[in-house]
């Protein structure tokens, strides 16, 4: 393990070679020193160029914890470029001369090397790699985009696999990946334990005793690198969400393999039994905190997947938790991903159910009765994370059944989790949470009344509203939100397989129930998508 890299500043260096053969273009989300963009690299007459711009952190209303990770570990990987002896051209946030977008930056950095060629990885958001492209081609150059070896599959392998297919579906391209590269596979070729799937075996929730002797995640508290980063982002952007005072993510290679031998270690055995549960003040529960390091690629999912198939195979961990965590790394990340390329730039002017209400103002700072979004949103701006559940099964359910415009819905993800780079994100936003692709993503819309957040969380036990009722002052908004829903989209929802019990259900209700749900629903809206609040007797 090599020693972690510490430097005041990124910008020390020697001179830089003339001429330059190459200018290594690296984003926030490429920190790989492996990757295919140093293929061939030269330290004698090559130059990587790096660049913090404020346009990458105001496109969207990037929260705070958001942009920290990405600076401190982009700073963290200049250094360490540096210290194997290779010149770095990097544009602080501070810097007075920037232009403040990645066009610009680009321009200047040509302007004044003239390099021979530009190179770089593919991007992992149609919208910056577009803007690169355009960049290189004012400047009169060609931008060279080498395929990106961090995944499993290319964006081809993908395309090939969709070839000819009526629907996509993850559950196909999950296995075709495991059979192609040996996981979790028995001697003869076949998945461990006779199946492929253990999905019904990890859906467990707490009961009402709660989470007993958790396991807290190691920290990773701010080194000097960090912790200019955290002053210089409170600084420039202090009216963005979120806070910096919680800040210790991982932000270098070393850190990532540190969190993801902790996270193997002490909480995967049980994530697959209770990845799907919530519980209040309890953010981490058994998950790995490692979609960052992975998506900012200071982490490889080949690491990944054999640590955890190799706990496994040694008995620390259930053959469920394995497959469980396995599938979101070799299944949906890399599911999402090729829906991404296949579908952009169009995915994301999809709108299926027509939703056009703006995104409720609390989503911005977690101020609302209803606990379970207060619980979800409030660690997600003190953090920069929610799991998986909290995402699509609260903020994202709640966003779906009060008809929020999914673009609005899309830019808050991407804002707001430290883990979000668009590609990962859109399709699981847009698809998965919010149906806004009419069924590209997944076979059917995520819609629950508030008895599954019941089910699977404490959140209603502190809540002044009854997820059992869909009318009245103290009827929950998710409950009343859903029924909703469903009359509002019964044409469309009766014809998919997958909804036919739920539409079925509305038959149960009669006139009167269903004006009174529908006038209550019309009123949070009006609200700004949340009811009104209780009076507070003085």
């Amino acid at each position: 393990m090599t020693p972690r890299v510490r430097a005041t500043a990124p910008l020390g260096g020697s001179l830089l070679p003339h001429p330059i053969r190459h200018l290594v273009l690296v984003l926030g989300d490429q920190l790989d020193a492996t990757s295919s963009a140093f293929d061939g690299f030269d330290a004698e007459r090559d130059v990587v160029w790096m660049a913090e711009v404020m346009e990458e952190s105001t496109h969207v209303w990037s929260s705070k914890p958001r942009t920290a990770v990405f600076l401190s570990a982009m700073r963290h990987f200049a250094a360490a470029q540096r210290a194997l002896g290779r010149h770095v051209r990097y544009t602080t946030l501070d810097d007075p001369d920037s232009t403040h977008s990645l066009a610009g930056e680009l321009a200047r950095s040509v302007a004044a090397l003239a390099p021979a060629q530009l190179v770089m990885t593919e991007p992992g958001d149609w919208r910056v790699q577009q803007t690169l492209v355009d960049a290189a081609q004012s400047c009169g150059m060609k931008l060279e985009l080498r395929p990106d070896r961090h995944f499993y599959a290319s964006i081809d392998d993908f395309r090939a696999h969709a070839q000819g297919r009526k629907q996509l579906r993850l559950e196909y391209w999950y296995r075709e990946l495991r059979q192609r590269h040996g996981v979790l596979l028995t001697n003869d070729g076949k998945p461990e334990g006779g199946q492929w799937n253990f999905d019904a075996q990890n859906r467990g929730s707490f009961g009402k005793q709660g989470p007993a002797d958790l396991p807290a995640p190691r920290t990773f508290p701010p080194d000097a690198i960090t912790r200019e980063v955290l002053t210089l982002v409170n600084t420039r952007l202090a009216s963005h969400p979120g806070s910096l005072d919680a800040f210790d993510w991982p932000v270098t290679p070393d850190d990532a393999q540190l969190a993801l031998k902790d996270f193997v270690e002490h909480r995967l055995p049980q994530f697959g039994t209770y990845q799907d549960a919530m519980w209040t003040n309890e953010p981490w529960l058994y998950h790995s905190r490692l979609s960052a390091v992975m998506n900012l690629k200071l982490l490889s999912p080949r690491d990944v997947v054999q640590a955890t198939e190799r706990a496994y195979r040694d008995g620390h961990v259930p053959l469920a938790a394995a497959e469980g965590f396995i599938r979101q790394i070799l299944g949906w990340r890399e599911y999402v991903r090729g829906i991404y390329w296949l579908e952009m730039p169009r995915y994301l002017t999809r709108n299926a159910l027509d939703a056009r209400e703006p995104l409720p103002a609390f989503y911005w700072t977690g101020d609302t009765e209803m606990r379970c979004l207060q619980q979800s949103i409030g660690q997600t701006l003190e953090l920069g994370y929610a799991h998986h559940i909290q995402r699509l099964m609260v903020t994202g359910l709640y966003a779906l059944l009060l008809g929020v415009n999914p673009v609005a819905v899309h830019e808050w993800y991407l804002a707001v989790y430290v883990d979000a780079v668009e590609w990962v994100e859109l399709p699981n936003t847009l698809g998965m949470s919010q149906y806004a692709d009419g069924g590209i993503m997944a076979s059917k819309p995520y819609a629950a009344t508030g008895k599954y957040i019941q089910r699977m969380s404490n959140y209603c036990t502190s809540c002044r509203f009854d997820p059992a009722k869909a009318s009245g002052d103290d009827a929950c908004p998710f409950t009343t939100l859903y029924w909703d829903f469903l009359q509002r989209h019964e044409p469309l929802l009766a014809r998919n397989q997958r909804m036919a019990l739920q539409v079925k259900n509305l038959a149960r209700l009669d006139t009167a129930a269903r004006t009174a749900i529908a006038d209550r629903a019309a009123h949070i809206r009006r609200e700004g998508g949340a009811p009104p609040r209780a009076l507070q007797l003085l």
